[in-house]
Order: C-alpha cells, then sequence, then structure tokens
C-alpha cells in the first residue's frame, strides 16, 4: 500500500507572496530593526527582582559557583547560564542585560516568520513576525524585561521548526536535534516542558494521518525526539552532582516548586484570569480579534485545515505553559504569543485569499492588519515612545523598591570590601547583582517564608542561621510589602528575629524613604539616625558596630 503524504508542514496557498527572496528577509528585517529601536529606549530601565535574581546567579557562575549555592530559587538554571553568558559578553549593568534580551527577542522573531512561513508561506509569515515582535515588547506582558519565557521561546520556536522540517523530510536525527532544543527550552523554566509534550504529541498525530503507520520506524524516531528532549536536563543534574549542589537544586526546583505550583485554590486561579487577561489583551485588543478569525479560519479556510493539529495543539500546551501555580503573571503569556501570531498570520493570509475570489482589493487585509498594528502601537505610546527608563519602571511596578536597589547597592559597594557579606532581609536580589557583594544566605527571595505551605518555618530557620553564621557587614530590611506578600498565617518569626538581631550588632546607616511615584528621599550615616520615614514604604540599611 502507498504510504500518503503528510500536509504536516506544507504551506496554505493564501500565504504565497509575489515579493522577492531578499525583499521578504529586508522586510523581516526591518520589523526586528524597529522593534529593537523600542527596545533601546529602555535599556537603562532598572533591574525588576527577576531580572536580579537571574544577573546574580549569572554573576556567581562567572565567579566559579555554581546555582544553588549562593542563590535558591525553583527555576531551573539554564536563564542562569544565558545570564551569565550575556553579562560575559555585554558587561554587568542593566542596560547589557536588556541588549542580551532585545537580541533574544530578535532571534524569536527571525524563528518566528520562518515557523509561519512553513506552514502558510512568506506573507503570513511577515505578517506572524511583526505580530510577535511587538506584541512581545509590550508593558501589558511585561515585554521589556528578560524574564525567563523570553529564553523559554527561543529555543522552543527552533524545535518547532525543526520538527516541521523532520516530519516533512523524515530526517530521523532532525527529530532528535528538536528534541534538544525543546529540552534547552525546559531547562530554562519549567513551564517549557508543555512545548516538548506538544512536540511529542503533534509527531504522533502526524504519523497516524500519515497510514499505514509503520510502528517500528514510529517508535525509533518517536524515541530519538524524547531522547533529544531529555539530554538537557539530564546533563544538567549531571553538572550540578558534580558541583557538590543536586541535593539543594532539587529540592527547590521539584520538591519546594510543587507546593508553590500547588497552593492556588482553583476558584482563585480563575479569580487571577479573570483580571490578569483583561490587562494583557487590552492593548492589542485588535490584534487578538484577527488571531480569533485565524482560529476560525481553520474551520472555513480549505488550505488551512490541513494545520488543524498543530494550530489547535499549540495553543492548548502554549496555554498550559500560562497555568502553572495559577498565577497568570503577565509576562506568563508571553509564552502564548507565538501561538497568537501564527493565528494572526494566518487570519490576514486567509482574509486576502478570500478578498481575491470576491474580486476585492487584497490590500485590505493588509491596511486592517497594520491598522490593528498602529492601534496597539498608540494605546502604549507613552510608555513605548515618551517615557524615561525610571518612570517606564515606576508605571510598570509600581511600589517596587527596584530603583532604590541601584542606589543602596552602590552605598553598600562604596563602603565595603570586596568578599564582604551582606543580607537583605525581603525579596530584592538586585541588590546582591548591583553591589557585587555575595549574599549572607542563599534565600534572596523571602516569598516563601510567608507562604502557607510546610517548609516555610524550616526555610526562616535556616535563613536565619545562615545570616548569623556569616555575620554580614550590611543588613537591609526592606519594609515594602510587595516584597513579601504576607498571607494572614504567614509564620512571622523572621520579623521579630530581624529586630533583635539588627538591635545588638548593628547601628542605622541608611534609610530610603519612597514618598511617592516621583519622589524617593535617601538618608545616609548620621543623617539616616536623626530622620523619621513618612511613608510605609521603606528600606533600612544597617552597618555592623564590631565588623
Amino acid at each position: 500500500m502507498k504510504r500518503k503524504k503528510t500536509n504536516a508542514a506544507r504551506p496554505a496557498r493564501a500565504g504565497r507572496s509575489k515579493l522577492s527572496h531578499y525583499g521578504k528577509y529586508g522586510l523581516v528585517f526591518l520589523i526586528i530593526l524597529l522593534a529593537a529601536l523600542i527596545r533601546i529606549r529602555l535599556l537603562e530601565c532598572p533591574l525588576e527582582r527577576d531580572e536580579g535574581e537571574y544577573a546574580y546567579a549569572g554573576q556567581l557562575i562567572l565567579q566559579g559557583i555554581p546555582p544553588y549555592q549562593l542563590a535558591y530559587n525553583m527555576k531551573l538554571p539554564g536563564t542562569y547560564a544565558v545570564y551569565a553568558l550575556i553579562l560575559a559578553v555585554f558587561g554587568q549593568t542593566p542596560s547589557a542585560i536588556h541588549v542580551g534580551v532585545l537580541l533574544i527577542n530578535a532571534g524569536t522573531t527571525l524563528l518566528m516568520y520562518f515557523v509561519a512561513t512553513r506552514l502558510f508561506g512568506p506573507f503570513a509569515g511577515l505578517v506572524a513576525c511583526s505580530s510577535f515582535a511587538f506584541l512581545s515588547l509590550g508593558q501589558s506582558v511585561l515585554g521589556m524585561a528578560g524574564h525567563a519565557t523570553h529564553f523559554v521561546l527561543l529555543p522552543a520556536l527552533g524545535g518547532i521548526l525543526l520538527l516541521l522540517k523532520a516530519i516533512k523530510e523524515r530526517r530521523a536525527w532532525t527529530l532528535f536535534w528538536s528534541g534538544l532544543l525543546f529540552g534547552l527550552s525546559f531547562v530554562m523554566k519549567q513551564p517549557g516542558i508543555f512545548f516538548a509534550l506538544f512536540a511529542v504529541v503533534y509527531y504522533s498525530v502526524s504519523e497516524w494521518q500519515a497510514r499505514p503507520v509503520d510502528w517500528r520506524r514510529f517508535a525509533r524516531q518517536g524515541s530519538l525526539l524524547v531522547l533529544g528532549a531529555i539530554v538537557p536536563f539530564g546533563l544538567t543534574c549531571l553538572v550540578l552532582q558534580a558541583q557538590g549542589v543536586f541535593r539543594r537544586f532539587w529540592f527547590w526546583t521539584f520538591s519546594y516548586a510543587r507546593e508553590y505550583a500547588t497552593q492556588t485554590p482553583i476558584s482563585l486561579g480563575f479569580h487571577n484570569f479573570s483580571i490578569r487577561i483583561p490587562k494583557v489583551v487590552g492593548p492589542s485588543i485588535l490584534i487578538w480579534i484577527i488571531a480569533g478569525v485565524g482560529l476560525a479560519a481553520i474551520a472555513w479556510h480549505r488550505d488551512s485545515r490541513a494545520q488543524e493539529p498543530f494550530i489547535l495543539g499549540l495553543l492548548v500546551f502554549s496555554f498550559l505553559a500560562v497555568c502553572p501555580g495559577l498565577y497568570f503573571r503577565e509576562h506568563y503569556f508571553i509564552l502564548i504569543l507565538p501561538a497568537v501570531a501564527l493565528l494572526v498570520g494566518l487570519a490576514v493570509s486567509s482574509a486576502k485569499q478570500y478578498l481575491q475570489g470576491a474580486g476585492l482589493p487584497q490590500v485590505i487585509a493588509t491596511l486592517a492588519f497594520i491598522a490593528a498594528l498602529c492601534f496597539s502601537l498608540v494605546q502604549q505610546r507613552s510608555y513605548l515612545f515618551e517615557m524615561d527608563p525610571l518612570t517606564a519602571c515606576r508605571t510598570s511596578y509600581g511600589a517596587n523598591p527596584f530603583p532604590e536597589g541601584r542606589e543602596i547597592a552602590k552605598y553598600i559597594h562604596d563602603h565595603t570590601a570586596e568578599g564582604d557579606r551582606i543580607a537583605v532581609i525581603g525579596s530584592e536580589p538586585e541588590i546582591y547583582f548591583y553591589s557585587g557583594r555575595h549574599s549572607a544566605t542563599g534565600y534572596i527571595y523571602t516569598y516563601g517564608l510567608m507562604e502557607e505551605q510546610k517548609y516555610a518555618s524550616q526555610m526562616q530557620k535556616e535563613m536565619i542561621s545562615e545570616i548569623e553564621a556569616a555575620r554580614p557587614v550590611y543588613m537591609v530590611i526592606v519594609d515594602v510589602e510587595l516584597s513579601w506578600l504576607m498571607l494572614p498565617n504567614s509564620d512571622k518569626t523572621i520579623f521579630s528575629w530581624a529586630d533583635q538581631f539588627v538591635a545588638k550588632q548593628y547601628v542605622l546607616d541608611g534609610i530610603v524613604d519612597m514618598l511617592n511615584a516621583q519622589r524617593t528621599v535617601y538618608r545616609w550615616g548620621d543623617e539616616a539616625r536623626n530622620y523619621q520615614p513618612r511613608s510605609p514604604f521603606n528600606l533600612k540599611i544597617f552597618k555592623r558596630i564590631n565588623p
């Protein structure tokens, strides 16, 4: 019996373009350049706390200190390694980090073009990469910041591109390399696993559609895909075992992460989603509506129907990647943007074909998309084109002390020696990075200490023990609610201990009083000791009395 040829990667006729080969790449380059120019304006934005965590961990790696030795967190270490590379190449500054993010995003945008082109043709590719480039830099998804979601997407889209190529050309080892990229996506952050699961499901569906199924070949090639996905995590475990931090790595990334991810009741998860989704979609609502048209086009557009398993599968698994923990934070939605961008590309290219069949100008579809894109940019014009980096940070993160962290770190750096340890009682790891000083404790976040989970009290005791043993030269006490997220039943031992500890061994050496979004008061030395904070949001810096 003759084997049917799969439709897994056959481009839809609606997307074929009369542009020359160089013209298409020229437009892709222009799209990437325009998005980069918008990002360049805000390169100097202060690091937010996730960026501070990655930057501090990357800094430690460059010093030969493995992840999870001096900085504990539940995220897998791939993003730490990429940050280390960015810091090594571009320097250890916020602008250098954001240049790295810009390049990562540019690479993802280019891959977006290749994936959409393979599926629906070059015109759809241009629309999809435009959609992704501008959706992924929006304030609504905190796209300017170097969140791990950006680093998850680059290898995931590379894996998808190789997956489509492997299925079309029947190349077994291409499946292995595709799996390897999906595995890299996972080690960037745990939600990357959903892209690997998508790959396995889509490959299986493609094989089933190309009946009769050669089960032996399916098992052999499918095993290569799975093996490739496992290799990066396996190597990560071996490296961390060799560096003596495997047990701590496993506790934080799996044992504690499981507790963290299961704290939110489903009812609260729905509440979180209902609050967040209007903020994420609102500024770009017209683009999301076009994506909805693309979803409908799968049903009525004949050439698109062949890609139904791919589009629906990617959409479902991308959404699942947003869901772990049911927190639905803004930057989590970056993970669904490739699926949305593909749907936009499909919608506009299908509309072109429909208009052609109806004897109407095809340019209407293109102009409608450009209008939707411009509407999105105009809605966010203040953030994207007008605000300075400090104002942009304030409007994005409110009363979080991210700009203040840099000033505090500068003071600490100037008043300590290399090798001195400091402690931040709060969730502001960016202070460690900026100051270039090691933490006296691996607890660079205090959220876990406030959570109603079984490890919280144990974590507090361990943090206290580590700080007492290290005797840090400076202690920073963060009295900002967003740095703690205290719950009604949180264990408050850490607060009473901190008050007693600094009272016995430290003297107040600085106060940072966050009066409002425009004004923060800094007082150092004797001025700090004579100053009474006027805001409930303040940070106190204590210096050890007997060095």
